[in-house]
């Protein structure tokens, strides 16, 4: 039977980068995913929680959390960028592994600004990029695997060069399974047009990790007719709360349950910025709704 282990991240409290004066201290961050009923967590961004594994494991245990994965960007098509890359998963990797955490979820690096909505390069990688890509995946899963012991989880982003379902499936076709797998995260799936459901069916085998998200249909359609930037789209509140948006979070636990594995389930909202006092309401009643969509295999520790 299928244990769907559901958690939370910082990133359903604002967070979205190492310090910034907007986000929720670190403390009422750990202080507020735990009175939501969680006991898992990640990292988030690397240096917003501490980065010395005996601190950050007295943190967690003041408060009977745990952590699943660290998170890390990864941008392996472009020339010489190896071992920028490998310095910040070896960061992760490190502390991910100290503390107990048996994942890192690698993220494609966005080709225009979330922010500023620059355009940073172009929006497809031709042939010899993709090769460079996966390629790039199967030595990061193998090398991060082999020194310290944590599975690589591969997240496709919206406004990245893994984004689409189609650029998913030319992802996995092209990575080995072996040492690369799929974090699953259904709102930016939905967001860019795809069918959770669908990959979960075409590649099962590949399903290493979930991110539960929901997309607002509404403002999902003025994204994609006015070509606007995902910063932007958070702001405009494209990520929304179950049950909310899409896709359907019953059918889609179901289809993972059928799956006959064990694996975490990190609840994300996408909300940056936002007001100090309202991730906790709205992780309460995710906890709530989430226990309450009928599937066994749903579990908070």
């Amino acid at each position: 039977m299928s244990n769907i282990i559901v958690g939370s991240a910082p990133d359903s409290w604002g967070v979205w980068f190492p310090d910034d004066p907007q986000q929720t201290p670190y403390t009422r961050f750990l202080d507020e995913v735990a009175a939501s009923g969680y006991e898992w967590i990640e990292l988030g961004p690397f240096g917003y929680l501490p980065t010395d594994p005996k601190h950050l494991l007295d943190e967690l245990g003041e408060r009977g959390l745990k952590l699943s994965a660290g998170t890390v960007f990864e941008h392996l098509h472009q020339d010489d960028s190896w071992d920028a890359v490998w310095t910040q998963i070896e960061d992760v990797a490190k502390l991910t592994a100290a503390v107990g955490g048996k994942h890192v979820v690698v993220i494609p690096e966005m080709w225009r600004d979330p922010a500023t909505g620059e355009v940073l390069e172009d929006r497809d990688l031709t042939d010899a990029q993709w090769r460079k890509k996966t390629e790039g995946m199967n030595e990061l899963g193998k090398a991060m695997f082999e020194k310290y012991g944590v599975r690589a989880q591969y997240h496709p982003h919206a406004d990245s060069h893994v984004d689409t379902e189609e650029n998913i499936y030319r992802f996995l076709d092209n990575t080995d399974g072996e040492f690369v797998n799929l974090c699953l995260d259904t709102g930016h799936v939905s967001y860019c047009g795809g069918d959770n459901l669908a990959i979960i069916h075409n590649h099962s085998e590949r399903i290493g990790y979930l991110h539960l998200k929901q997309v607002d249909e509404t403002v999902r359609a003025k994204v994609a007719a006015d070509d606007l930037p995902f910063g932007e789209a958070v702001r405009l509140g494209a990520m929304t709360e179950p049950p909310r948006g899409i896709p359907e979070m019953p059918p889609l636990l179901e289809a993972v349950a059928d799956l006959d594995i064990d694996i975490f389930a990190i609840v994300e909202q996408d909300m940056y910025p936002c007001s100090p006092d309202a991730p906790l309401p709205i992780a309460q009643r995710t906890q709530k709704y989430l226990g309450s969509c009928g599937v066994p295999a749903v579990r908070f520790r």
